[in-house]
């Protein structure tokens, strides 16, 4: 039976992977590497890299000398990568690219129609498998199969004014007492500001406080989702969070509809004095507003009673498609995930590297705006359901509309998670 592909948002970036068995390193002379008069056909997304075209050359070049084959990249848009991604595949093997960048809640439906290529055994005859991110590792694997070698990511944590808590005798929350605590001391003292943003636009946003209280978005039983949204422990943090806004008042009507794009706007605009952000936002603050340079810090997002609070963690995978040269393609996805190429994609883009070694590396260097988002990486990272059913509740936006109707009085936490539920329960009954 053809298996169907169904169009599902993607709000976050990822890595597919790729192939079969891929021989030594060493290439020259292996029928696997021998590329000679050969050229693989990439398919990047733009944006994350400011400019990403020197990297590659380099990366092509020095896969051109170890195999002979040439690289063509072809940069994409995410806005309108899914609908190219599906139109090739529906056009067979000779339409979709040898290896590309594909958003992690697109794994599933990939995967589904075959297009991807199952690289289990080629991620453990390489012995890269025990230093991947697990986290990471888990989103491109379905099924006990792996469909994804992680290339980069990123992970919120909690981003502050550096100034304004030595000036106020703050200290970091480490607690979910303490974040209420702090977020309503920041708001007295400093009124023109928003002291922690409840975004109602932003679904990462929510999701940390779901999982901290010891709920899930949506659980598996049988190879069939139902939504854990609206169970007590999701409940709780669910209220705790809103009730920010709500009840503590730290973050004003205005903002009950903003996404994480506007609550970036808001810090460029020295506006937001705590919020949740990601390891890419403290350098994306500063390059907007210079003034802030030196004026910010970073905290995991605590747990209710401490430690951490799990945070979604988003990352690119490397696919390799179903073509005749996916043995080739697996050889140049090992070559930009691991080692001097992956680590060089890290430090231009300012995104995490997909190996337990190398982000261990960074978090060794003790950078204060970089360290805490490694950690929150490496001890509690979280996903999404990994079903395309969960695209598709993503696209209809059922945690920020229940979120956004708590905020605006329409519904009570429970009325409003009761309904999410439902409202995903029936996007999951479809997904057959």
């Amino acid at each position: 039976m053809k298996r169907r592909v169904i169009a599902a948002g993607c709000i976050t970036l990822c890595l597919g992977l790729t192939a079969t068995a891929c021989g030594g390193d060493d290439g020259g002379s292996d029928s696997a590497t021998d590329g000679k008069g050969k050229t693989l056909t990439v398919w990047i997304m733009e944006g994350t890299n400011p400019d990403a075209r020197p990297f590659f050359k380099e990366a092509g070049d020095a896969f051109e000398k170890k195999t002979g084959a040439k690289i063509k990249v072809e940069y994409q848009q995410w806005a309108t990568a899914q609908k190219k991604f599906t139109t090739a595949i529906e056009g067979g093997a000779d339409q979709v690219p040898d290896v590309a960048e594909v958003g992690t809640t697109w794994v599933p439906q990939f995967a589904e129609t075959d297009a991807l290529v199952d690289v289990t055994d080629d991620v453990k005859k390489s012995g890269l498998g025990d230093d991947l991110v697990e986290g990471l590792k888990d989103a491109g694997t379905l099924d006990g199969k792996q469909y994804g070698m992680p290339w980069y990511a990123g992970v919120r944590s909690i981003v502050y004014r550096k100034d304004l808590f030595e000036k106020y005798d703050l200290k970091p929350p480490t607690t979910w007492k303490e974040l209420q605590a702090t977020a309503r001391t920041l708001k007295e003292k400093e009124p023109k500001k928003v002291a922690f943003p409840v975004a109602g636009g932003a679904e990462m946003f929510a999701a940390p406080f779901v999982w901290g209280a010891g709920g899930e978005l949506a659980t598996e039983s049988g190879g069939k989702w139902k939504s854990g949204i609206n169970s007590p422990e999701a409940v709780k943090g669910i209220e705790f969070y809103t009730g920010l806004a709500t009840k503590d008042k730290v973050s004003p009507a205005k903002v009950n509809t903003w996404t994480e794009k506007e609550v970036g706007d808001a810090w460029n605009k020295g506006e937001i004095s705590m919020a949740i952000g990601g390891n890419w936002t403290p350098k994306a603050i500063v390059d907007a507003n210079p003034d802030l340079k030196g004026k910010l810090g970073a905290v995991p997002i605590p747990g209710e009673n401490g430690g951490m609070s799990k945070s979604f963690l988003g990352g690119s995978y490397l696919s390799t498609f179903n073509t005749d040269k996916k043995e080739l393609a697996w050889e140049f996805v090992k070559m930009l995930t691991t080692g001097e190429f992956a680590a060089k994609w890290a430090e231009q883009t300012n995104y995490f590297p997909g190996q337990n070694s190398e982000l261990k590396k960074i978090a060794a260097k003790k950078d204060p705006l970089v360290e805490p988002f490694a950690k929150q990486m490496l001890e509690a990272g979280a996903t999404v359901p990994k079903t395309k059913a969960y695209g598709e509740i993503q696209a209809s936006k059922v945690i920020p509309g229940m979120v956004q109707s708590i905020l605006t009085g329409k519904a009570s936490v429970q009325e409003a998670a009761d309904k999410a539920a439902k409202d995903m329960d029936a996007i999951f009954a479809k997904d057959k």
